[in-house]
């Protein structure tokens, strides 16, 4: 039952080429960026990543995805990633955009064994109709694009089906974790870790703190999670901020 691992280098050891990741974060916020420079590290190609976004320059995703590792992006937000939009706009990268919303429900539907499921958000849009550019070619022209995908009136209101999400590894950040895997996350950054820890076959998570943890204050039990990695005092403390704002 013991799930600590001795570093992250060894948590991520076995991730091959071509792996799908659930990756939690949300900016800079609660991103596993000590699991994600172990992945950096070690190198594996052509990766297809679902997070919210991807990074910023040098910081979490930012650094796989300049070093060209990432194949493929499913996310909510690429606006403050330029070498991301650079990269799609090029054709040399996949980029599904889904509505924010959605793809919490898809990866914590994934995670429950839900196949699929209904939801209102994007009925009327490209999303449900189809026709966004998920790669562009070399001309400039989508040589990509999403599907149609089936609506159904429930209520007399249409909904549009959407697909659960699964990914071979997850990669997540929490406040506390204890030896059996159960977590607990710091306000803000519970973010989307929860649900890429759901959503992940194998779920590494690198933690703040090991420590002994009551049940009644678990935010996500350790049957989601395989691998703990426990973090120095310096990994915890390094936090970085991706605007500041400041009295003048």
């Amino acid at each position: 039952m013991n799930k600590v691992v001795g570093s992250a280098a060894e948590a991520v050891a076995d991730v091959p080429d071509g792996a799908s990741l659930a990756v939690g974060g949300f900016g800079l916020c609660g991103v596993p960026a000590v699991l994600i420079e172990a992945l950096y590290e070690r190198g594996p190609t052509r990766l297809s990543v679902v997070s919210n976004n991807c990074g910023v320059a040098g910081r979490g995703l930012g650094r796989l995805l300049e070093a060209g590792r990432i194949a493929r992006a499913t996310g909510s937000y690429i606006g403050e990633n330029k070498e991301l939009a650079r990269q799609y706009l090029a054709g040399e990268i996949e980029v599904e955009l889904t509505p924010q919303g959605t793809l919490a429900e898809r990866l914590r539907a994934g995670g429950s064994g839900i196949p699929a499921f209904y939801t209102p958000a994007g009925v009327g849009t490209q999303v449900a109709e189809g026709g966004l550019p998920w790669r562009y070619g070399p001309d400039g022209g989508v040589a990509v694009a999403s599907p149609a995908k089936e609506v159904r009136e429930f209520d007399g209101r249409p909904h549009v089906l959407e697909d659960g999400i699964t990914t071979d590894f997850a990669l997540v950040r929490a406040a506390r974790g204890d030896r059996f895997g159960n977590l607990v996350f710091d306000k803000a950054a519970r973010n989307f870790n929860p649900l890429c820890a759901m959503a992940g076959r194998i779920t590494i998570a690198e933690v703040e703190e090991l420590t002994e943890l009551d049940p009644d204050e678990v935010h996500l039990p350790g049957v989601f999670v395989q691998r703990v990695v426990a973090l120095t005092p310096e990994q915890a403390a390094d936090k970085q901020i991706e605007k500041r704002t400041v009295r003048s």
